[in-house]
């Protein structure tokens, strides 16, 4: 210890002070430094486009009117509903910032989010909810979704930021129903919603703004700057439509598309490779919804029960799932997946059966008579089309394998494939099919009204095979009339037993979801609902930036 120490102490003190001080200073610059080069890796880069691939276009981006998927996928860019789904698929907040539910379940309170603009620069207000429930129930207006809010017995604007629902009854989908998006009423108030440039050019409130949209290639969305929930750091969002999965493989293959869905071929074989494995992410799980063969029950050939529970036995759905699916998917026995709590695990699929087809073919009147191998009856042979939707490989592949199939029982079953707007505005909105191979995506409530009930068979509505049970009405109603989960379940236990029994569908099977993503992309977390419900949060580092602008 130096001399000076031992002789003034006080400057022994101030000296220890004082490198102390140095230290804490030193390690805070260090710490500091630290966490800025920590904060700089770790910093999301805004810019980049993303390329969406699809084989399907949208129909419109008007959202109430938004019935498939590629209309469904725009709007949800767009538009916001009051409420939407988190990454472990439970109600939060979105338009609404939060929400109170009485305790008998009759009213629902909504407090909206302040300070939210449409992208044309008005401010959101309640009275845009109020315009756009008014249009879900106009029974002008063509939209499948007015089911779940004919339930509504009062609506309430408390002031600009407060709407409150009244229902008559219990409404067990009442919350989740307000996942509908919400439409601008300064734009469409004197708008006839069923023929409204809107379609074309929407306004929203979402995450993406509409740019464009070139009919037959694509549609363009630039990024919302000032979106409530954050500015998206992805900033164009460029929908190619592609109505070929082939065609959209290759340019998937020559990363002219970053983003799409792929086929059991293309997820377990041709994507088994070094360059897709460098270059793109692919993703593996369970999908909420299921594929069918959809009757016309108006048709005299398909009213008779036992015809269309014959078609049941006759198709192998476990040679779809082997052939078409290559294991990624499951049989479907009804209207609800395994992983849904309605589901009824006591219906097994019907086993492939063609003595029990014949058998029941017979009893329902249909025999060869002329020894052609085509049934027949009343003089006239068992002939019929299905149409599906062109682009699709695995519903062709599923239709081919019916088409053998039943020629094995004597129906003779031809293949028709229409382009995706044309097949839905023309053949299933206005009827004009025999029978129609589809796929419906499930709401997460098991709530089925829209779907099998018999008063929703108008132009644009959901039923559209006609179907009609009037046990299946009442308990669809009941269905929604409980919140009690255990009541609900045996309701729909019931539903999924009639259905499946009654065989308004052939239900085939339900897919795995497939989806495939560029590596460039980060931020991307995979939830129980799938990828998408953060993508407001993928991004792509500067270095790997594609597109720049």
């Amino acid at each position: 210890m130096p001399r000076e120490a031992l002789t003034k102490p006080g400057k022994l003190i101030t000296l220890s002070i004082s490198i102390h001080r140095l230290k804490t200073v030193f390690f805070k610059a260090v710490f500091l430094f630290a966490a800025f080069m920590l904060l700089a890796f770790s910093r999301a880069d805004y810019g980049d486009t993303i390329v969406v691939g699809s084989i399907g276009e949208p129909r419109t981006l008007v959202p109430i009117l938004a019935s498939d998927s590629s209309s469904g996928t725009i709007c949800g860019m767009i538009f916001n509903g009051l409420l939407k789904y988190d990454k472990d698929l439970h109600l939060t907040g979105d338009l609404a910032e939060s929400w109170s539910v009485s305790d008998d379940g009759l009213e629902i309170i909504f407090y909206l989010r302040k300070g939210v603009m449409w992208h044309d620069g008005e401010p959101f207000t309640a009275k845009d909810v109020k315009f756009t429930y008014e249009r879900l129930i106009d029974s002008g207006i063509r939209t499948p979704y007015a089911g779940d809010f004919i339930m509504v017995k009062d609506f309430q604007v408390i002031d600009e930021h407060t709407v409150k629902v009244v229902y008559g009854e219990p409404f067990s989908p009442g919350l989740s129903s307000w996942t509908m998006n919400i439409m601008p009423e300064h734009l469409l108030k004197s708008e006839d919603l069923n023929n409204t440039s809107f379609s074309r050019m929407p306004v929203g409130t979402g995450p993406y703004i509409f740019k464009s949209w070139q009919t037959g290639e694509k549609i363009e969305l630039v990024s919302n700057h000032d979106y409530f929930e954050g500015r998206p750091y992805i900033g164009r969002y460029i929908y190619r439509v592609i109505p070929d999965q082939a065609t959209l493989f290759l340019e998937l293959r020559a990363e002219g598309v970053d983003f799409s869905s792929l086929t059991p071929l293309q997820f377990k074989r041709q994507t088994q490779s070094k360059f897709f494995e460098k270059n793109f992410r692919k993703f593996h799980y369970p999908s909420f919804g299921y594929t069918y063969m959809g009757y016309n029950l108006k048709d005299p050939r398909f009213r008779d029960m036992r015809v269309r529970q014959a078609i049941n036995y006759a198709v192998d759905k476990d040679e779809i799932v082997r052939g078409v699916l290559l294991e990624l998917g499951r049989p479907a026995t009804g209207p609800f997946i395994p992983e849904s709590w309605a589901y009824n695990k006591d219906i097994k699929p019907a086993r492939f059966d063609p003595d029990r087809a014949h058998q029941l073919l017979k009893e329902a009147g249909w025999s060869d008579k002329d020894g052609d191998g085509i049934l027949e009856k009343d003089g006239g042979k068992f002939s019929f089309t299905v149409i599906t939707n062109q682009g699709n490989e695995q519903r062709r592949m599923t239709a081919e394998i019916i088409q053998r199939r039943l020629k094995g029982v004597g129906i003779d079953m031809k293949i028709k494939i229409i382009e995706w707007s044309t097949f839905v505005s023309e053949f299933i909105d206005k009827r004009r099919f025999d029978a129609v191979l589809l796929g419906w995506g499930l709401s997460l409530d098991p709530d089925m009204y829209d779907i099998w009930h018999s008063s929703k068979t108008k132009e644009g509505e959901f039923n559209f095979v006609g179907y009609s049970n009037s046990e299946v009405d009442r308990l669809l109603l009941e269905g929604r009339r409980t919140f009690d989960r255990d009541e609900r379940t045996r309701v729909y236990h019931r539903v999924h037993e009639i259905l499946y029994e009654e065989q308004p569908y052939l239900f085939l099977y339900v897919p795995d979801s497939l989806p495939i993503a560029h590596r460039r992309f980060k931020g991307i977390e995979q939830g129980i609902g799938g990828i998408g419900y953060n993508f407001i949060k993928w991004h792509v580092p500067k270095d790997e930036q594609k597109y720049r602008r």
